[in-house]
């Protein structure tokens, strides 16, 4: 499960996390060892599934989610969450739909979501727990305590994942600017990029769940994560390109899509690499040995090393891309020649063969 595939997941958590109004109401009534059956929305879909129970209309406040909660059926709260609805509440989904589930309460709570497109939450009288439903998703929310030492374990794996992707990002613009890389090295960049990707996902997931008791973790996320993303972009686009916005995403897609025993395999890795990848050499190595593809030396288009350059404007960056086709021809030109380009000029020209040239 990820945020951009499950965005209607993701904000259902988001409503009931710490600090909101709703989790202090979902709060009193566990801690009372009640159930109860939440509808978030007061959609016209939602009210063709309702039957009985009575119309409240008032201000929402935790203290009157609880009283409500004393009684039968579920309750029914306004879609911006401001209002409590209605209560007393007999749901009617379609009973043929099917739910993984086997309590009523939580039965019905799959169903309705399943039926209409509004959060819906159980409340388990018997286990204390808060399960979140949306469309054909569900998560059960842990204790806050649990939440927080997940949070902290996932937050010191990505620490050490971090720095060998940082290693093996070093050791590639070593290799890149000597035109000395091979396709197994940028398949172990890709492949540590993910890994990081995969465990700060599953860190946001968290943040969700702690609400406003998660600031102090987003900012080591944040800081732990910083331009993750446009490394993984840029490697993929310097070796395995011409490529498009959308051939880019088919790359990071295959990834996620791995599970985790394949995407610790090269060889499985990179053949599905090799298959999306638009670069002359790995195209025209499709007959070869997978060995042999890994030893395969890949010429960089030099987005990510122009990038490195010191204080380099983005103008001269673009200048230099549509001037020279790879790193290696960027190379070659001497200092006097790259100053004639565009943008480019003489201070910038030493600027860029000093850095390309560094050992």
């Amino acid at each position: 499960m990820n945020f951009e595939s499950d965005p209607g997941i993701v904000d259902a958590i988001a409503r009931v996390a710490p600090g909101s109004g709703l989790r202090s109401g979902l709060d009193r009534i566990l801690q009372a060892h009640m159930g109860a059956l939440l509808v978030l929305g007061d959609t016209p879909e939602v009210l063709s599934i309702c039957s009985g129970g009575f119309l409240v209309d008032a201000e929402f406040s935790p203290q009157r989610l609880y009283e409500l909660a004393k009684m039968d059926g579920a309750i029914v709260l306004s879609s911006d969450g401001m209002r409590l609805a209605r209560a007393n509440v007999h749901l009617v989904p379609d009973p043929r739909l099917p739910t993984t589930e086997t309590g009523t309460r939580h039965r019905t709570a799959e169903r309705v979501a399943r039926t209409v497109d509004v959060p819906v939450v159980a409340v388990s009288e018997e286990l204390g727990v808060i399960t979140v439903y949306r469309r054909d998703q569900k998560r059960q929310l842990q204790p806050i305590v649990e939440v927080w030492a997940r949070a902290n374990q996932a937050l010191s794996t990505l620490e050490r994942y971090k720095e060998r992707l940082d290693r093996v990002l070093s050791k590639l613009s070593e290799l890149e600017r000597t035109s000395r890389t091979t396709f197994r090295d940028v398949v172990l960049v890709l492949q540590r990029a993910e890994l990081v990707r995969r465990i700060s996902e599953e860190i946001n997931w968290y943040l969700i769940e702690l609400g406003s008791d998660g600031r102090m973790l987003s900012l080591q996320l944040d800081e732990l994560y910083l331009d993750i993303r446009g490394d993984y972009d840029s490697v993929i686009t310097d070796f395995l390109g011409p490529c498009s916005d959308e051939d880019t995403a088919e790359i990071r897609r295959y990834f996620a899509s791995l599970e985790m025993d394949e995407l610790l395999d090269v060889r499985i890795v990179a053949e599905g690499v090799a298959k999306r990848a638009r670069c002359a050499e790995l195209v025209e190595s499709e007959q070869e040995d997978a060995q042999d593809r890994l030893k395969l030396v890949l010429t960089s288009r030099g987005e990510r090393v122009l990038s490195m350059v010191p204080k380099l404007p983005m103008s001269v960056q673009i200048s230099v891309l549509n001037n020279f086709s790879n790193l290696r021809e960027l190379a070659l030109v001497s200092e006097f020649e790259l100053s004639k380009v565009d943008n480019v000029g003489p201070e910038w020209a030493k600027a860029i063969k000093e850095y390309i040239s560094e050992e």
